[in-house]
């Protein structure tokens, strides 16, 4: 009985390991990744002028000019002003009724039956669901960060990428973007507002003994997942 007891619980135990490793983590965050690293200091190498001048069009620096980002490698500031708002709400409802009724008739004289038991049936179905579901939530982002210029393409959008982190006592606290920009939509002092940065990927987030005070454990993981069966 005793061993039977302990195979069941072993299969139990092997059904809810499977289950949590198909349960969805958030990927660590680590300093250094390289798709938000900047360019290597080998791709800023100035190519060879092959024209024999000294004088190179592609680095010069104008005295009565902006000094704007425009080439690969170059620093720009993002600025943050992100601030956004959504609200939903839905409500559904639904009702049905159905109802029927089978009285045999009598065959030669005689109702059908079994046992003085009659074949009359009646059925009744009433179903009926009610739903309803609001939220209301809103995000504000607000600071800048020094990021890279990444690339150029060929109709002269610059891709930028970059992050900062920040090393506190109770962990480490960081800031990603990715994106594209238009050289017309920096600033003279060299800035971007964020909400100009196209297809952007900005993350915000931290590591370390608080944020991981403030999620759940594996088992409540496990149990809020769809592969909890109740």
């Amino acid at each position: 009985m005793v061993r039977l007891l302990m195979l069941r619980m072993m299969a139990f135990s092997g059904v809810l390991l499977s289950a949590c490793t198909s349960v969805p983590f958030e990927a660590d965050v680590y300093p250094n990744d390289p798709a938000y690293a900047p360019v290597s200091a080998q791709s800023l190498t100035p190519p060879p002028n092959v024209s024999g001048s000294l004088f190179n069009s592609g680095y010069r620096s104008g005295l009565y000019t902006d000094q704007q980002a425009r080439r690969v490698g170059d620093i720009i500031t993002v600025i943050f002003n992100e601030q956004y708002r959504s609200r939903k709400s839905a409500e559904t409802s639904t009702e049905k009724d159905s109802s029927a009724a089978i009285t045999p008739n009598a065959i030669a004289g005689m109702v059908p039956g079994w046992r003085n038991i009659g074949l009359d049936t009646d059925y009744d179905s009433a179903k009926d669901f009610s739903g309803k579901g609001e939220a209301d939530r809103s995000n504000s982002l607000t600071g800048q960060i020094s990021v890279s210029v990444a690339d150029i393409l060929p109709n002269g959008i610059l891709k930028i990428r970059g992050e900062k982190w920040l090393t506190l006592s109770e962990g480490d606290e960081y800031i990603r973007i990715t994106g594209m920009i238009r050289p017309q939509d920096i600033t003279p002092d060299n800035t971007v507002a964020s909400s100009k940065v196209a297809d952007a990927r900005i993350s915000f987030g931290g590591r370390g003994a608080l944020d991981n005070s403030t999620k759940q454990g594996l088992g409540d993981r496990l149990l809020n997942s769809p592969w909890w069966p109740f």
